[in-house]
């Protein structure tokens, strides 16, 4: 687990984490403490309702999550990675990336009230696997992507 703490993506998304610790309340915690509202088990899914409103503690996690993707993107590529995020108050909803005019991930999602992954390896990689579809579809459109 610590060479996946160490990936870009997660790394950024500790850092949105962070920044979002204004009175210092997590300066000593470790990352994987930071990281823990991220890890649902699918035990732990099954006793969520089917049927809530999305806390708003989880639209943060998400929102944080694909402003990991877009700054890790922008890292990689040097191009601008704005996410664009609506979900309604069921959980339903999408969420796009864009860079320059190119939407370079297109995503739809539901029951975001049960957003979370398996473990921090699974965070990682489905954060990685995201960034690389982004910097695909740059390259396959880089004169849309830098307009």
């Amino acid at each position: 687990m610590t060479d996946t703490l160490e990936t870009p993506f997660v790394r950024q998304l500790l850092r949105q984490i962070r920044a979002q610790d204004t009175f210092g309340a997590w300066e000593g915690k470790p990352d994987p403490e930071l990281l823990a509202p991220y890890i649902i088990t699918r035990e732990q899914r099954r006793e969520l309702p089917i049927i809530a409103d999305p806390d708003p503690d989880i639209l943060d996690r998400v929102e944080m999550f694909y402003a990991a993707v877009g700054l890790t993107l922008e890292q990689a590529t040097g191009l601008v990675g704005a996410p664009l995020m609506s979900i309604n108050h069921e959980g339903f909803g999408r969420v796009l990336l864009t860079t320059g005019r190119l939407v370079v991930l297109n995503l739809y999602v539901r029951d975001v009230h049960r957003f979370g992954f398996d473990s921090i390896d699974a965070l990682s990689a489905k954060g990685a696997a995201l960034v690389a579809d982004a910097q695909a579809m740059i390259e396959q459109f880089p004169e849309v992507a830098r307009a």
